[in-house]
C-alpha cells in the first residue's frame, strides 16, 4: 500500500511541475494561482499543499530537477576519460545539448528573473562537480585552481546567458566550440580524478 501511495505522490508532483511549467509559458508567476496549477494538474489545493508550501517551492523543485540533470550531462562530457584538452568541444557538447533541449526552463534559470538565486544554483552545481571530480593540469599560474574554477564557471554563466538572451539561435555545437575556444585560452588540460 505504501508503495502505491509513493507512486501516486511521485505522479502528482510530476503533474504539478508540468502544470506550472505549462502555465509559465502563458503568464508570469505572479499571475498564476495555486488553484490554477492544481486544477491543471488534476488535483486540488489540499493535494498541492501536501507537497509544496507555495508556487516558489514548486518552481524551486523544478529547477533542482533540471540542475541535477544538467550535472549528469556535464559528467557525460568527461565520462570514461582520464583527461581532456580545454579546447575539446566534445566534453562541452552534452551540457549545451541538454540546455538547448530544455530552452524554456533554462531561460528562466539563466535569466534569474522568476526564481532569484537560480543563476547561482546553476553555477554552484557545476562548480561542485568540477571542483571535486576534475583537476587542472599543473600550469604556471598565479591563480589558485579553486579561484580559476569559479572564474571559468561564472564566466560560462555569462556565455550561457548570452545564448539565452539571443533565444538560443546558435546550435549547441557552435556554442560549445566557442566556449571551448575561450576556455582553451585560459587553461591547457583537465584531468578526471579517480
Amino acid at each position: 500500500m505504501a508503495e502505491m501511495e509513493d507512486r501516486r505522490a511521485v505522479r502528482t508532483k510530476k503533474n504539478l511541475k508540468k502544470a506550472l511549467l505549462t502555465l509559465l509559458k502563458e503568464k508570469d508567476l505572479l499571475d498564476i494561482t495555486i488553484t490554477e496549477v492544481a486544477q491543471f494538474a488534476g488535483c486540488n489545493r489540499v493535494t498541492f499543499y501536501s507537497h509544496y508550501r507555495d508556487l516558489q517551492a514548486l518552481l524551486a523543485a523544478i529547477v533542482d530537477d533540471y540542475l541535477d540533470d544538467l550535472v549528469g550531462n556535464f559528467r557525460k562530457g568527461f565520462q570514461n576519460r582520464k583527461s581532456f584538452a580545454a579546447n575539446d568541444v566534445n566534453w562541452q557538447l552534452p551540457i549545451f545539448e541538454f540546455i538547448y533541449e530544455n530552452q524554456f526552463i533554462f531561460s528562466l534559470i539563466l535569466k534569474g528573473e522568476v526564481l532569484p538565486g537560480s543563476q547561482n544554483q546553476f553555477c554552484e552545481s557545476l562548480v561542485k562537480v568540477s571542483g571535486t571530480e576534475l583537476e587542472l593540469k599543473e600550469e604556471d599560474s598565479e591563480v589558485e585552481i579553486p579561484a580559476l574554477n569559479y572564474f571559468l564557471t561564472y564566466g560560462s554563466l555569462g556565455f550561457f546567458l548570452y545564448w539565452a538572451m539571443n533565444d538560443f539561435k546558435e546550435p549547441p555545437e557552435v556554442m560549445a566550440q566557442k566556449l571551448a575556444y575561450l576556455q582553451g585560452k585560459m587553461f591547457i588540460e583537465a584531468r578526471v580524478r579517480t
